[in-house]
């Protein structure tokens, strides 16, 4: 495969996007998402998501092929960050349609390498159900160290499941 991938700020043109992949129930129990949203709550939050890091505590980007025709095939997010302690959550989601190509792989890669190196963050994380094994070999492949298992911590339909707590430290 010779397709790459960049990743970009989220424009509000994104919008009907946002909201097919927001309102895919199959990929609620990964973002523990209980509702669906509307269009003008995604439309009122991209107003706010182009804030300073230091405001929002948080990051979303697209990940989108490179070349004549590009594609947008999936999100990336930072959360939860913490300037004192320099850490940060990544979550990322490539949309099914784009799956199995190395987009996740590679739009990991950029945005590993724009927090370390552009942002100095110390440490990112990730909480991942033990059942999600591409997204375990994904995050271990970058680099990230399964540091705990946090037992029965998601509700999955009327089972709990334990979900694994991954560390990647900035050396």
């Amino acid at each position: 495969m010779n397709e790459t991938v960049a990743l970009r700020a989220v424009e509000p043109a994104d919008v009907d996007l946002l909201y097919q992949w927001e309102n895919d129930m199959e990929l609620w129990v990964y973002s523990e998402t209980l509702k669906p949203f509307s269009k003008q709550q995604l439309t009122q939050y991209l107003k706010g998501i182009n804030l300073d890091i230091y405001q929002s505590k948080e990051l979303r980007l697209m990940i989108e092929t490179e070349g004549d025709s590009p594609k947008t095939v999936g999100i990336i997010d930072m959360f939860d960050f913490d300037p004192y302690h320099s850490r940060a959550g990544v979550g990322i989601m490539v949309h099914k349609a784009f799956r199995d190509r190395g987009y996740a792989a590679m739009g990991l890669d950029l945005f590993i390498d724009y927090c370390f190196n552009t942002l100095g963050i110390h440490q990112l994380y990730c909480s991942i159900a033990v059942n999600n094994k591409k997204s375990i070999h994904l995050f271990q492949s970058k680099g990230f160290i399964r540091a705990g298992i946090k037992k029965q911590w998601r509700k999955v339909g009327r089972e709990y499941i334990d979900e694994g707590f991954y560390q990647l430290l900035n050396r």
